[in-house]
């Protein structure tokens, strides 16, 4: 449980809300251990299927405070809202930015400023964790390129040249990927990115975890009142949330490979986990795919420390932050949007 930005995040899932002069009441298992002064709240988001009591509801919807339920696996599943004139001016908003490709641009190139430095910064990981088994001179070299790529994100101005720097620091990302495994090397190979379908053990496990990922990322962007399938950088287009896509370009690297990656290098996941359809696609088992997101709940308890609030939360409120803070950049709260740069 925390709170951030204003927004009050309970993360434990058997968890029943109240109110009481004023104040949140959070209950487990018939005890009191959280209160919260709805004073200054402008938000509360629940992960969990307990709910709340009406008497708290219909306070929030006074007050105007967002009160948003997901279940324990980040899944979006209502909100109770009262005028919804904040949402519409929100959105207004939003949708002005998207129709205005200067404006985009100048939103999309802090996503991928993100994207490349926690590319970097996975790849600058490998060379100080793993020095003697990985081939330092080709991961300095693709590092290199990616530092020349976030400076010429600084200065571009339009979104096709963006997209441009993005596709090759991106291709140079996953050319040194392979050296990044470390075990079961026979079998967890990469010699490239492929995605309909994937060809292979990691490229499966990479786009099992962009799922997940994107996932999270739409829920976080509806709990806080965006439209996920209006993005900056990925254009409309029926039936794809383009702004999740947006946020979890920044999030990839860190949340999802890094991930992929450490289940491979501990031995959490092993060839016999996998089978070859007669398409040529590599998917997960049942029970792999059990395992697997038995896993990714788990690391998404993992505490760190935020780099722009420089405040301890869980990975697995990263996307909501994100989208927080997004939010308040398009309402002109901040003067620009703080990609999540990690180390």
């Amino acid at each position: 449980m925390k709170k951030l930005l204003n927004t009050l995040f309970i993360t434990r899932p058997n968890t029943f809300l109240l109110l009481e002069n004023e104040t949140v009441l959070v209950k487990e298992n018939n005890q009191i251990i959280l209160r919260v002064p709805l004073l200054n709240l402008e938000s509360i988001i629940h992960f969990g299927y307990l709910g709340a009591s009406q008497h708290l509801m219909a306070e929030c919807v006074k007050r105007n405070i967002t009160l948003s339920f997901l279940n324990e696996y980040g899944k979006f599943l209502a909100t109770v809202i009262g005028e919804s004139k904040g949402n519409v001016i929100l959105r207004k908003e939003q949708y002005r930015i998207s129709d205005n490709e200067i404006r985009s641009c100048s939103l999309a190139k802090n996503f991928i400023i993100g994207k490349l430095h926690n590319s970097k910064w996975v790849i600058e990981r490998a060379i100080r964790d793993h020095s003697l088994v990985v081939n330092i001179k080709a991961l300095k070299e693709v590092s290199n390129q990616i530092s020349n790529g976030i400076k010429d994100c600084l200065i571009c101005d339009n979104l096709l040249n963006l997209r441009a720097i993005e596709g090759n620091a991106a291709q140079g990302y996953f050319k040194v990927f392979d050296e990044l495994i470390l075990k079961n090397k026979q079998y967890f190979k990469f010699n490239k990115r492929t995605r309909r379908p994937p060809t292979d053990a990691v490229n499966a496990m990479l786009s099992f975890a962009y799922v997940l990922l994107s996932a999270d990322c739409r829920s976080a962007l509806e709990t806080v009142g965006l439209d996920a399938y209006v993005g900056f950088l990925h254009r409309d287009r029926p039936g794809r949330a383009s702004l999740s896509l947006d946020l979890m370009e920044e999030l990839r690297s860190v949340c999802a490979d890094r991930f992929v990656l450490s289940i491979i290098n501990r031995g959490e996941v092993l060839p016999n986990d996998f089978e070859v359809m007669e398409s040529g696609a590599v998917n997960l088992k049942d029970n792999a795919r059990k395992k697997f997101l038995n896993s990714w709940q788990t690391r998404k308890k993992t505490i760190i420390m935020h780099p722009y609030l420089k405040e301890k939360i869980e990975w697995g409120l990263v996307p909501y932050v994100q989208s927080l803070l997004l939010a308040r950049t398009l309402r002109g709260d901040l003067d620009e949007y703080p990609p999540f740069l990690w180390k």
